[in-house]
């Protein structure tokens, strides 16, 4: 197939259901818009149900047809997780995708309430627990996928992605601790398919939007001094940034593309790979350590209290 994949390549989807977190705005709002568009069932699973109606409200308008429910889900949350995926088995004995995208950028130091360092919390330990909360709805779902959304950011950690995720031993880092996050994402997701082999169901493949103008693009940029914001508008955002429905490009391909396959990563295939039409990219060195992978994911399991039935 063509590296010139855009969202009108998208087949039909009627007839699947998608749940998509963080689908309230941005990335994964247009993910969700797109899908709903082609015919899925689509679930906004959203920290604010309010924010949630009315992206539901901006789909269902666009496309009066559009099957489209919000789900709440506070991912910093374990408690909010368990519930969220009860409710969730409850309402969709069958899911053909569950899309990680939701995550928090570049915060100042928090802790969530179980105790957790925020990035690490949300971004990673969040969609792991969800992932393993509603992967039994989806192993014998013929061409099921989990797709989880990383980013660029994370070739820019040391590595030690299993090892002092809390940031209690070293200085916090904004940068650092996100990367952390995300290159827990890519590690999570080849792990998944690791185990996920061999099966007929599920496959997992992550993604990862580029330069997306979204709201934690705006937020990160608006903490620079004026004359960064200034050259930011006029030199930087049009080179390397792109719009939201198309940083959605890359997770809908790997969500649909008929010829992805298990353990792909998706980004644009521009200039460093911040904005253009989606390809299969590589991730770090680091990304691929099978020891690390092995580590974190026995971390996860540890943190969250949520095994894996695979």
């Amino acid at each position: 197939m063509s590296q010139r994949w855009t969202a009108a390549r998208i087949p039909d989807q009627r007839g699947r259901t998608a749940v998509i977190t963080g689908a309230g705005s941005g990335i994964g709002f247009e993910t969700a818009r797109a899908l709903a568009v082609r015919g899925a069932t689509v679930v906004l699973a959203v920290r604010d149900p309010e924010k949630g109606n009315r992206a539901r409200a901006r789909i269902t308008g666009e496309a009066p047809q559009a099957r489209v429910e919000v789900q709440r889900l506070d991912l910093s949350s374990l408690a909010s997780v368990r519930t969220a995926a009860e409710e969730l088995r409850a309402a969709h004995p069958r899911l053909d995708l569950l899309i990680n995208n939701a995550g928090v950028m570049r915060v100042p130091y928090q802790t969530t309430v179980d105790g957790f360092e925020l990035h690490f919390a949300t971004n990673h330990l969040g969609h792991f627990a969800l992932t393993g909360l509603l992967i039994e709805q989806m192993l014998d779902v013929a061409g099921s996928r989990v797709v989880t959304v990383s980013s660029a950011d994370e070739r820019r950690t040391d590595g030690r992605v299993a090892e002092d995720v809390h940031w209690t031993a070293r200085q916090y880092s904004t940068t650092g601790a996100y990367a952390q996050s995300k290159l827990a994402n890519i590690m999570f997701t080849y792990e998944l398919q690791r185990r996920l082999s061999g099966r007929s169901g599920p496959v997992a493949l992550a993604a990862h939007p580029g330069g997306s103008d979204t709201e934690g693009a705006r937020r990160t940029v608006g903490g620079f001094s004026p004359a960064v914001r200034a050259a930011f508008a006029v030199v930087i955002r049009p080179l390397l940034f792109q719009s939201s429905e198309q940083g959605a490009w890359p997770t809908l391909r790997a969500a649909t593309d008929p010829d992805a396959v298990g353990g792909q990563y998706y980004g644009p295939g521009g200039f460093l790979e911040s904005k253009g039409h989606p390809k299969a990219v590589r991730s770090s060195k680091e990304s691929h350590d099978r020891e690390t992978q092995a580590r974190l994911w026995e971390l996860s399991e540890e943190l969250t209290q949520v095994k894996f039935p695979v």
